[in-house]
């Protein structure tokens, strides 16, 4: 187990939170998605605003991370029950066992342990077990409706507090719920402003709704190298759509950790943004942000909430033409200006900020 901070309740002050986070990727680097890097960062700076943090996430998890480990149960079916014709996949089942085993857990004990249960996993178990809870819980949307999700909400009590990452998240969940708005957030201290550079960077997990074939594309047209960044989960994909597309003006530099992405980011002229889907928000963009390089990107999910004419231009999704005359567009952006719009509107400590205003208001919410 690793500690650290206070572990006694002063409302203003230090909380004792509890974060779940997935239980299937680690919280360590190079990060499997932008919710572990998000996870990561957000733990970080919840100590370093003085608050105990206890963290369920997946084992291999960041050993340096200077919170409290909450441990997963395993779980291995019986042979008799892997016989079972209608048995789910170990993969599921294994999800299962953990936020099951953690909620009966916080059931028990939660009360004496925590101030506040923060959920950012994407699993329906947090959200439907909240009845058995006697401490707040605070659940962070950070996708567009899931049926899974949609259906615990249906059973909840009514007492959880639901944010979204993005306007446009929470407008996705309108139909289920009323949920408050809170904007990611990066730490502008580790994606530092860059001096910039000719090539164009994208970043990502190198999957079909991400379209970075069509990044390619698009900086082909515009005249300008490219260079790509991330994990690649879907193999077939990439060697499909991506790998014929490499040359001498496109480079893959592989899964970065967040020093050398940084690096790759601030010596970039323009960070390229392509959802095929309602991006929930964006982190790849304001890390670029953060680093000075201003976005081209698709006009798609929250992305116009983050990007600019004083940062960026955004395209209309789908169009490599359009996009390409965004790119001509985002590089006329002055660096200066980039990095300030980071740092004013999508820090790290603004985000932890509106956190702990929305924990104490479902704290004094409970005891009402």
């Amino acid at each position: 187990m690793r500690t650290h901070g206070s572990t006694g309740r002063c409302w203003g002050n230090a909380m004792r939170i509890c974060l779940i986070a997935s239980s299937r990727y680690p919280l360590c680097e190079p990060f499997a998605g932008g919710l572990e890097s998000w996870t990561h960062q957000f733990a970080r700076e919840l100590v370093a605003h003085g608050h105990s943090v206890s963290v369920f996430a997946a084992p291999g998890s960041d050993p340096t991370l200077p919170v409290t480990e909450l441990q997963i149960p395993m779980f291995v079916p019986s042979t008799a029950a892997r016989d079972d014709v209608g048995a789910p996949p170990a993969s599921w089942m294994a999800e299962h066992h953990a936020y099951l085993g953690l909620m009966l857990d916080l059931a028990r004990s939660g009360r004496r342990r925590f101030d506040v249960v923060h959920n950012n996993s994407l699993h329906h178990l947090p959200v439907a077990m909240e009845p058995a809870l006697k401490v707040p819980l605070v659940t962070t949307l950070h996708t567009p409706p899931l049926p899974w999700l949609e259906s615990a909400i249906a059973l909840s009590s009514g007492r959880s507090r639901f944010v979204a990452v993005s306007r446009a998240t929470a407008r996705s969940w309108e139909h289920v719920l009323s949920c408050e708005p809170i904007l990611n957030g990066v730490d502008t201290r580790r994606w530092a402003a860059g001096p910039g550079g000719c090539a164009a960077v994208w970043s990502g997990r190198l999957v079909p709704e991400k379209a970075p074939h069509e990044a390619i594309d698009a900086a082909r047209l515009a005249g300008m190298s490219l260079v790509l960044a991330g994990p690649i989960p879907d193999r077939r994909y990439f060697a499909r759509e991506v790998v014929p597309r490499l040359g001498a003006d496109v480079s893959y530099v592989g899964h970065l950790k967040h020093r050398d992405l940084a690096g790759l980011l601030g010596a970039a002229s323009v960070a390229v943004v392509t959802p095929a889907w309602e991006e929930p928000y964006g982190l790849v963009a304001a890390e670029a942000m953060a680093c000075g390089t201003p976005v081209a990107a698709y006009a798609r999910g929250a992305l116009p909430e983050i990007v600019s004419t004083q940062t960026g231009a955004l395209a209309e999704p789908g169009n490599v033409a359009d996009l390409a005359d965004a790119i001509r567009a985002a590089h006329r952006c002055p660096r200066d200006a980039v990095r300030a719009t980071a740092e004013r509107d999508h820090s790290l400590e603004r985000m932890v900020h509106d956190y702990e205003r929305c924990y104490e208001v479902s704290l004094g919410e409970r005891v009402a």
